[in-house]
C-alpha cells in the first residue's frame, strides 16, 4: 500500500510543462506560397530526411533487380 501510495504521488506532482500552441505558427509556415512542396516546407531536417528516404529507395530498387537479375540466371556446374 506505501508504494502504491509513492507511485501515485510521483505521477500526480510530476512538473507538467505547459506546451504553448504553436498550430497557428506551423499553418502560417505549411500555408505559404513559396514554391516549395509541402514536404520540404520544414527546412534542412526535411530535405535531408527526403534525400536520405529516395536514397535508400533507389540503392534498395537497384539492390531488388540486381538479386533478381543473378537468381534468373542459371548455375554453371562445377
Amino acid at each position: 500500500q506505501a508504494l502504491r501510495q509513492i507511485s501515485q504521488r510521483t505521477i500526480s506532482t510530476a512538473s507538467r510543462r505547459q506546451f504553448e500552441n504553436r498550430v497557428p505558427e506551423n499553418q502560417k509556415l505549411f500555408q505559404e506560397d513559396n514554391g516549395l512542396p509541402v514536404h520540404l516546407k520544414g527546412g534542412a531536417k526535411d530535405a535531408l530526411l527526403y534525400r536520405t528516404t529516395a536514397g535508400l529507395t533507389v540503392c534498395g530498387t537497384i539492390y531488388a533487380l540486381y538479386y533478381l537479375l543473378m537468381s534468373s540466371m542459371p548455375k554453371k556446374p562445377n
